[in-house]
C-alpha cells in the first residue's frame, strides 16, 4: 500500500469519519483524534512505541472505536525541507502501517511541532519537567493533525 496524499485522503472519507494524529517519538507514540467535521484535532492518549504489528493493532483498534478512516502521521524533515534518515524511517513505518491496519496513511510535515508544544507548555500551562514529558507526544500529535486540517480545509 502506497502513501496517501492528504486532500485526496479527506476528500475520501465517508461523512462523519475522524482522523487519527500520530506523533512518532523513539519511545512514546502521541494520539490526537479530529471531531467529526475535521475541524478541530484534540490530544487522545499515548502509545509504547513497541514492534509495529502491536502498534497497528492499537491504531487500529482506536480507528474501530473512535470512527476514523484515516491517520496523518509527523513527517520529521530537516529544517531545510530534506528527508533525512529520520524521515525515511518513519516513512517507512507509516507504509507498513498502513499495509498492517488497512487504514489510508498520510504523510505532514511536523517541523517544530514538538518545539513549539513545549514552549506552550512552559510558557502558558507552567508544567514541569516530569509532566511535559507524559503530555508533550500526544499534544504535538494534535498540533500537527490541527496543522493538517487547516491546511487541507476547503
Amino acid at each position: 500500500m502506497t502513501l496517501a496524499n492528504l486532500a485526496a485522503l479527506r476528500a475520501s472519507l465517508p461523512r462523519g469519519s475522524r482522523l487519527i494524529g500520530l506523533d512518532l517519538g523513539a519511545r512514546t507514540i502521541g494520539v490526537a483524534l479530529s471531531d467529526v467535521s475535521l475541524m478541530v484535532a484534540s490530544p487522545y492518549g499515548t502509545l509504547r512505541r513497541d514492534k509495529l504489528a502491536r502498534n497497528a493493532a492499537e491504531v487500529a483498534a482506536i480507528a474501530a472505536k473512535e470512527g476514523a478512516g484515516g491517520v496523518v502521521v509527523g513527517h520529521p524533515l530537516s529544517m531545510d525541507g530534506v528527508a533525512g534518515p529520520a524521515a525515511q524511517g518513519t516513512r517507512d513505518w507509516a507504509m507498513a502501517l498502513a499495509r498492517a491496519t488497512g487504514l489510508p496513511v498520510a504523510l505532514w510535515d511536523e517541523r517544530l511541532s514538538t518545539a513549539a508544544v513545549n514552549r506552550m507548555l512552559i510558557g502558558e500551562a507552567d508544567l514541569t519537567r516530569a509532566r511535559r514529558a507524559r503530555v508533550v507526544h500526544k499534544a504535538a500529535a494534535a498540533w500537527m493533525l490541527q496543522a493538517a486540517l487547516d491546511a487541507t480545509r476547503r
